[in-house]
């Protein structure tokens, strides 16, 4: 007769099996000391403290710049942190992005922020418009401006999702079937006074 406790071990065993042939889609996409799988204009990031810091204070900032992943995502739900230093902040972490050929810019989906814009969706270079995006007066009440903040990206087929320390920002389902469903993520600091964009603890976990 087969003891109690032989019985869990091999449960126990069998559960580790099962765990071990599943391997965890999380990707750390910023192992926080290199630019390991990212590309772009390097004059304009740096790391510092274990973060990606895009501008400077030092001078306004000529145009918009972006630091990519070299993969491309589909689905995919994205975290990371971020602060803005500057007293006319404006960035943002584009996906499902293509960079413009022989052109500073990129065209895709922008998970917005700074200025009035925080926790919206812009549809960078393409219908450059905001897409969804929540009243202004309720989410500046979740922001930190001078502190670290949380985006979550989640993008599955049609439907993207914003949340910002916690606050869901916008559900939206995108009806043009020729906008693309996959691409780059990036991150961007916007022209104009100076002002620095701090990214951090970068992580997307694949749903696809």
């Amino acid at each position: 007769m087969i003891s109690f406790k032989s019985i869990v071990g091999l449960l126990l065993f069998l559960g580790l099996l099962v765990g071990c042939s599943e391997p965890s889609k999380e990707i750390v996409l910023f192992d926080g000391k290199s630019f390991d799988g990212w590309e772009g204009p390097l004059e304009s990031f740096r790391i510092e403290n274990g973060a990606i810091v895009a501008g400077t204070l030092a001078a306004p900032i000529p145009k918009n710049q972006f630091l990519s992943t070299k993969e491309a995502f589909g689905d995919f739900e994205l975290r990371l942190k971020f602060k803005m230093i500057g007293e006319k902040v404006n960035a943002g972490v584009q996906f499902r992005t293509k960079r413009i050929p022989d052109h500073h810019e990129v065209i895709g989906y922008q998970a917005d922020m700074g200025g009035k814009y925080w926790g919206a969706l812009y549809d960078e270079q393409r219908r450059k418009v905001v897409l969804a995006g929540p009243e202004l007066e309720k989410v500046m009440e979740v922001v930190n401006h001078q502190d670290w903040n949380e985006y979550v990206v989640r993008a599955e087929g049609d439907h993207i999702q914003l949340w910002l320390n916690g606050m869901k920002t916008v559900d939206y389902v995108e009806e043009d079937k020729a906008v693309e469903r996959s691409g780059i993520i990036a991150l961007q600091v916007h022209s104009g006074g100076p002002m620095e964009a701090w990214y951090k603890d970068i992580r997307l976990t694949r749903l696809d």
